[in-house]
């Protein structure tokens, strides 16, 4: 079959898939999403991986099918930050010594497909508030994280197809959107330029963003961006569609962050979890492109795989904005010849359609800890009382905060931080801010001095368009100075309070608040000591800093009062959209873009001045607490195991619904007197050096030690909140990983018991390996998020679901039971296992759901993971070209 094609341009020959000469009317009926996977197939089928069949499920994609339809997928790229790019590059490391040990060459552990690491997650905000904080936090993030940044640059040099961005240089899916991404992927062979849609997956969930100009990728595991990058495609069941018909205008004041969190809880509500979502209709025309990353960039939060923005005149607008003119003109030519480009007039048919009303959009927050959790501004008063409760009044405290006495008190706003990538990249909510911090100064507001302060752009283009507006100065007269291009306060590296807050707040129980204009707010997340988390717009980040508290309503109460005593309210200083439009047009160019870009791989001098060796293979240090080899391929061997089923069981953890990865997996500060913070001070480290949980990612015996160990992990084994359990059949509570080594000692499987939405949330590697390295053999849960159920598999864990509408409570089961798990030695896609669960001689049993959907993953797990198999592919190609 000839699918390919091609068109002459002002001389050049550009060659494609012939996706129009294929389905003819056809391709007008399928979503954008799906003709990219097509695109794909088309451009790998081999009758193996990729076979015909795949290819005509495709073509005559239906909204709904009734049974799975596996199908591979062969991303263009993969992209890493530093929190789960040093474990994934610590794994090629550890598989390398396993190549060695069989008595192989190790260099031919490389990456398959470009990989592109960014050192975005390592920078806390420990200095904020003044002009300088930005050169001490960089310093401190040295100081800390010297030795995993040299792991890295040793990546760089020691592994092919690996390219760095160094620390400092702004947020990964920022750097994504604006430098890194093509849209179309090209390349010059025999005189024609070959043209394919650019793909990637990423060691994070919001890799999403980037669906926002139309690049179709996605967050995935380390285990499984590992295998990607090893030449492995993802394999996926074909997925349902769900268009959303966008029409109307944004309301006078109202930004894409309030548009986002409205589409966040319509999108949860409606169920999209595993699917597809694709944006169409004709508010698209006017949707600017920084707005549409920002719906992307968020599709985790609404549970979709991607929130797609197919290719139109405001993306190609947007790659010449931002330098890439060989990119946007690849696109503009390329895209409408293979049927790629949106112009409004196409009728594509989903799974199901959902229309939102932009005009319906009003100013909003989402918490206090999920980010579906939407409050308008007017209701917010309302409901920080309600989560205060009926029997708890709001209560005060004086606190010395330099030389000066403040009140804090329930609804405090401690940190308000413009952080993350989900808009701190966004002209038009960053020059709104920045309006709103000028009109306020004029007004003679400041901010309380309780209230930590900062602004982590996630790209440097940004302090640049501030500046040149002149408008940068008034965000740092309220203290928003640039402490980072980093994530910051979102994945929980806000820093330390003031000790003074900390303590009032501790002592005194106060439900203090965080008001961050990122994309998640799980308990525990910003900061230990803050209970309640809320998403907000950039603007209205500044708001809630300048009044102080969470619990006002702007529409009746002042922000503050002048000099003069007057009062100022929220509307006195909300800027219009006509000077906010005015002055993206004005400073936003794309000389910005390059001169910020041009020598972004460089890095600064700190970087520049870090020293390594070029090796094949890793020098460990056995000393470091930052950097060890990860035990996974110590027992490796070319040998398949066979499949056993899974008896005397006993249950580590059971856990209710909505549990997420940030409960899972090791996040955060490290507590002194966790195992964690035990183990380092055995190697004479004091708390202050802990550095965080993140950080140590590249030490699995910091991270074991860590893993179900979140503060506000709830346990139903044991009464109270954190990292407990209680060992069987002694009934002794312990720590989660002492009781696991005891299980380990004693030869005992160990599982967990779930309810529903088991590992929502960010795609967290450790979150599986953290078990698997504790002993967990199995989880069964009512549902699984994606991304988590993946992981599970990628590290030889079975994911098993209770049947419909039945639970551990509804089975009459307390955690106390052994457990049997039976037919596992012959596992299929779906198969149903029996559970035998066995207390003081009862037996009680039922069936569960083997969800490994498709033959690869069973393939994973007969494996022991899908590193495992990986390494047994490429010893035996290796030992084949010996």
């Amino acid at each position: 079959m000839n699918v390919r094609t091609q068109i002459e341009k002002d001389g050049e020959v550009f060659e494609f898939i012939d996706l129009k000469g294929l389905c003819g009317d056809r391709l007008n009926h399928l979503p954008y999403s799906i003709r990219i996977l097509l695109e794909n197939l088309l451009r790998r089928q081999d009758g193996k991986l990729v076979k015909e069949h795949h290819i005509e499920k495709l073509v005559n994609w239906k909204g709904e099918y009734k049974e799975p339809v596996e199908i591979p997928f062969f991303p263009t790229r993969v992209l890493m930050q530093d929190f789960t790019g040093v474990p994934a590059v610590a794994d090629l490391a550890a598989m390398r010594d396993a190549m060695l040990r069989l008595g192989k060459d190790p260099g031919v552990v490389n990456p398959m497909v470009p990989v592109d690491l960014v050192a975005d997650h390592s920078v806390q905000v420990d200095f904020y508030g003044t002009a300088d904080a930005f050169m001490y936090n960089t310093l401190r993030e040295y100081e800390r994280n010297k030795e995993r940044y040299r792991f890295l640059k040793w990546a760089q040099k020691s592994f092919d197809n690996f390219r760095m961005i160094p620390p400092g240089s702004g947020i990964c899916h920022q750097i994504n959107l604006e430098y890194l991404s093509k849209v179309f992927w090209h390349s010059r062979k025999n005189g024609r330029v070959l043209c394919f849609p650019d793909s990637v997956v990423g060691l994070d969930s919001h890799t999403t963003m980037v669906n926002g100009i139309g690049v179709l990728g996605w967050g995935v595991g380390g285990i499984e961006a590992e295998a990607v990058l090893l030449g492995q495609p993802c394999f996926m069941t074909i997925p349902q569609v769900i268009g959303v018909r966008l029409v109307g205008k944004l309301p006078e004041g109202t930004t894409a962050t309030d548009l986002v969190l409205r589409i966040t809880r319509i999108l949860r509500d409606y169920g999209v979890v595993e699917k597809f979502v694709e944006f169409f209709g004709p508010a698209l025309k006017d949707l600017p492109v920084p707005t549409r990353t920002t719906i992307a960039n968020m599709s985790p939060e609404y549970g979709a795989t991607v929130g797609f923005f197919p290719v139109d005149r405001k993306v190609v607008e947007f790659l010449y904005l931002t330098g890439r003119r060989r990119e946007a003109l690849i696109t503009e030519r390329v895209a409408p010849a293979m049927g790629l480009y949106y112009t409004g007039e196409e009728n594509p048919e989903y799974s199901d359609v959902i229309e939102v009303d932009l005009s319906a959009t009003r100013i909003a927050v989402a918490g206090p800890s999920r980010p579906m959790d939407r409050v308008e501004l007017p209701e917010l008063k309302k409901k920080f009382a309600e989560i205060l409760g009926k029997d708890h009044p709001k209560r005060a405290v004086s606190v010395h905060i330099r030389g000066e006495t403040v009140e804090i008190s329930d609804g405090s706003v401690v940190i308000a931080a413009i952080t993350s990538c989900t808009n701190t990249s966004n002209p038009q909510v960053l020059i709104g801010a920045a309006l709103l911090a000028r009109n306020a100064v004029k007004k003679g507001l400041k901010v309380p001095g309780y209230v930590k302060t900062s602004f982590a752009p996630g790209s440097r283009v940004v302090i640049s368009y501030l500046h040149n507006s002149g408008l940068l100065p008034y965000l740092e007269a309220l203290g928003f100075h640039a402490v980072a291009y980093g994530c910051t306060t979102c994945i929980g590296n806000s820093g330390p309070l003031h000790p003074e807050v900390e303590k009032a707040v501790e002592k005194h129980n106060l439900n203090v608040v965080a008001v961050l204009s990122g994309n998640r707010n799980f308990e525990a997340r910003i900061h230990q000591k803050v209970k309640s988390n809320f998403l907000a717009s950039p603007v209205m980040v500044v708001a809630f800093a300048l009044a102080g508290r969470v619990d006002i309503d702007f529409e009746q109460e002042p922000l503050g009062m002048d000099p003069n005593g007057m009062p100022v309210y929220l509307a006195d200083i909300l800027p219009d959209d006509s000077e906010i439009d005015k002055l993206v047009r004005q400073h936003i160019i794309s000389e910005l873009y390059e001169e910020n870009y041009k020598h972004i791989v460089d890095g600064d001098e700190l970087w520049k001045n870090l020293s390594v060796e070029e090796s094949v293979t890793y020098p460990w240090d056995p000393k470091s607490t930052y950097i060890q080899r990860p035990p996974f391929f110590d027992d490796f061997s070319l040998e398949v195991p066979e499949l056993q089923d899974i008896r005397g069981a006993r249950v580590l953890l059971w856990l209710g619904d909505s549990v997420t990865t940030d409960h899972i997996s090791p996040a955060g500060a490290i507590p002194e007197d966790y195992p964690a913070g035990q183990f380092l001070k055995s190697f004479g480290i004091t708390p202050d050096r802990f550095n965080s949980y993140g950080a140590r990612r590249g030490n699995h015996e910091v991270m074991m030690r860590g893993t179900f160990s979140n503060i506000r992990i709830r346990n139903k084994l044991v009464s109270e909140s954190g990292g407990f359990t209680v060992k069987f059949p002694e009934k002794k509570k312990m720590f989660v990983f002492d009781a696991a080594e005891a299980y380990r000692r004693e030869g005992v499987p160990l599982i967990v018991l779930g309810g529903k939405e088991y590992g929502t949330g960010s795609s967290r590697d450790w979150a599986a390996k953290g078990p698997k390295l504790l002993g967990v053999k199995a989880v069964i849960a009512q549902s699984f998020e994606r991304i988590h159920r993946s992981n599970l598999i990628g590290m030889g864990i079975l994911p098993l679901q209770f049947e419909e509408g039945q639970s551990a409570e509804s089975l009459g089961l307390d955690g106390t039971e052994e457990y049997h798990i039976l037919g596992v030695n012959d596992i299929k896609p779906r198969k149903k296992l029996m559970v035998k669960a066995i207390s003081d001689g009862k037996e009680k049993t039922f069936y569960v759901v083997a969800r490994l959907d498709t033959d690869v993953e069973v393939d994973y797990y007969r494996n022991g993971g899908i590193l495992n198999y990986v390494l047994r592919k490429i010893a035996v190609t290796d030992c084949q070209q010996l």
